[in-house]
């Protein structure tokens, strides 16, 4: 039956129609509630150096680039038209696809890992890092960086107690990963000695070490071999090094932030080269 209205055009509950109306809830627009959820298939790489230094390395096989649009806008300003089509997104989106607190400045490319390099590949007067169980995501990065400013020919690391090549280690390379070949062997101490029949030398930093790294910096091709934080080189990686050496430093404090001991012992055997 329907509602009878007085002569104010009110119903029995003291409402007009359009009041009725406006006290409905309030239905998601379409294009929200339709919209899929984003899902990627392949693992990440976000932040603007990352991806821009991705999507310029043709030997980095890619998936769906998701950027929102200040980012594009960003992204064509500073890389010109990118080679994959992109993805509009909004900033929660990419919040919700990537790990809690990531900074990835309103971008993200899914991205294969790059194809690993042999020991037999590298160069006979080659220069190249060996990592000995460093697992700290930010410290590997900042060393990848580094060693793509110094021009490194590889970096050596195992398969286990090594983070993942992609998230904040691939952000805080800061797009190094694409210019520094990684070497990921099994057995460190092994990949050692293969170094060693190839005449690397290889010299193994310590705080406490006999030598400063500036007196034995002119040989190649050589092999810089840095140990984590705390513990140090493992002794199997300390028997497999020609040398063991110092940085100089005139201060109290004696030891450095692993990456910052490479960029500084990376400075100082290229140095005169």
């Amino acid at each position: 039956m329907a509602r009878q209205k007085d002569r104010s055009g009110r119903d029995r509950q003291g409402q007009r129609p359009e009041q009725r109306r406006d006290q409905r809830p309030n239905r998601p627009r379409s294009d929200e509630s339709d919209r899929p959820v984003l899902r990627a298939s392949q693992p990440l790489l976000y932040g603007m150096h990352a991806v821009i230094e991705a999507l310029g390395n043709t030997r980095r096989k890619l998936g769906r680039l998701f950027v929102t649009e200040n980012a594009l806008a960003r992204l064509k300003e500073a890389a010109g038209e990118p080679r994959r089509p992109p993805v509009l997104v909004r900033a929660d989106e990419l919040d919700r696809l990537l790990p809690q607190g990531a900074v990835h400045q309103g971008i993200a490319v899914e991205a294969e890992p790059l194809p690993s390099l042999d020991i037999e590949d590298l160069p006979e007067n080659g220069l190249v890092l060996v990592l000995d169980q460093i697992t700290d995501p930010h410290n590997v990065g900042a060393i990848i960086r580094t060693a793509a400013a110094f021009a490194v020919d590889a970096i050596i690391l195992t398969e286990r107690h090594s983070p993942d090549m992609a998230g904040v280690l691939a952000k805080t390379a800061s797009g190094g990963l694409e210019h520094v070949p990684l070497i990921v062997v099994p057995n460190l101490a092994q990949a050692l000695m293969k170094l060693g029949d190839r005449a690397y030398w290889r010299i193994g930093l310590d705080s406490e070490g006999p030598s400063p790294l500036g007196a034995l910096a002119g040989t190649r091709p050589l092999a810089l071999v840095l140990g984590a934080e705390g513990k140090g080189l493992r002794r199997l990686t300390r028997e497999r090094c020609d040398a063991m050496a110092r940085l100089d430093m005139p201060g109290a404090i004696k030891s450095l932030n692993v990456s910052n001991a490479c960029a500084i012992a990376l400075y100082a055997v290229t140095r005169g080269s």
